[in-house]
C-alpha cells in the first residue's frame, strides 16, 4: 500500500503544474489509463474473439438441427468446435477480471485512514471542492446537493448516464449483429447466454459505483467505463 500510495503522490507532483489541486484526481485518471492501457492487448484478442465466435454461427446452427433432439450431443459438438477452432467464450472477461487488483487496491488506498502506520495524506487531495476520500452521502451532508461537493458528484452522474447510454446503445448493436445462441441451446458455458443478455447494461452500474464508493474509486471507474465504451466503438466496428 505504501508503494502504490508513493506512486499516486508521485503521479500527482508531475501533474501539479497543470492541474493544481485536482492533481491527485488527474493521476488517477492517468493510472486508470495506464492499466487500461496495459489490458488492451488482451481486449484486442477478445474483439477477435468474439468476431471468430459470431463466424462459427452457421455451423452452430447446423449442429443444432441435426442433434436438436440431443441436447448433451449437441453442447459436447458445440465443445469440440470452439476447442478445434481456439475460441473461448470467456475471452472477453479477462480484461475485467485483471483490472479488478487495480481497483480495489485504489478502493482501499482511498479508505484508509493510515498508510504504513502514518496519517494518509492523499485523503487531503480533493476534485475541485469534494474530497477523493469522501462519498456521496457526505456530499450531501456538506451543503447538499446543489452545494460544491454535490455539484462535483452532479456532473460525475452526468459523465456516467452519457456515456452508459452510448455503452447501452453500442452493445444493442452488437448484439443485434452477431446474436448469442439462446440459453441452453449449445452453450459452452451454462448461463452465459443469460449474461450476454444483461451486458448492455453493465456500464450504467457505475452510476452505483459512484454513489456509494470514494470518489477516488468512482474516478477509476468512471475512467475505465468510458476507456470501455470507446475501445469498443473502435474494435468492434
Amino acid at each position: 500500500m505504501s508503494v502504490f500510495a508513493s506512486l499516486v503522490e508521485r503521479l500527482a507532483d508531475l501533474l501539479q503544474p497543470l492541474f493544481g489541486v485536482g492533481a491527485a484526481a488527474a493521476a488517477i485518471v492517468l493510472f486508470t489509463a495506464l492499466v487500461r492501457l496495459l489490458v488492451h492487448p488482451l481486449s484486442r484478442a477478445a474483439a477477435r474473439g468474439q468476431k471468430a465466435r459470431a463466424a462459427l454461427q452457421p455451423r452452430i446452427a447446423e449442429l443444432r438441427r441435426r442433434h436438436a433432439r440431443d441436447p448433451e450431443k449437441l453442447q459436447r459438438a458445440v465443445l469440440e468446435l470452439h476447442a478445434r477452432e481456439k475460441v473461448s467464450p470467456l475471452s472477453g472477461c479477462l480484461p475485467s477480471l485483471l483490472q479488478l487488483p487495480a481497483f480495489f487496491l485504489l478502493y482501499h488506498l482511498f479508505s484508509s485512514e493510515t498508510i504504513g502506520g502514518r496519517a494518509n495524506e492523499l485523503l487531503g487531495h480533493r476534485l475541485f471542492a469534494a474530497p477523493l476520500g469522501g462519498r456521496w452521502t457526505d456530499a450531501l451532508g456538506d451543503g447538499g446537493v446543489f452545494g460544491g461537493p454535490g455539484l462535483v458528484y452532479v456532473g460525475l452522474f452526468a459523465v456516467v448516464t452519457v456515456v452508459a447510454w452510448f455503452g447501452y446503445r453500442l452493445s444493442r448493436r452488437m448484439m443485434a449483429a452477431h446474436p448469442a445462441l439462446p440459453a441452453g441451446e449449445g452453450e459452452q458455458v451454462p448461463g452465459l447466454g443469460a449474461v450476454t443478455k444483461v451486458m448492455p447494461f453493465m456500464s450504467f452500474f457505475t452510476l452505483v459505483t459512484v454513489a456509494v464508493m470514494p470518489l477516488a474509486a468512482a474516478l477509476y471507474m468512471v475512467t475505465s467505463t468510458t476507456w470501455s465504451v470507446v475501445e469498443r466503438a473502435v474494435l468492434y466496428r
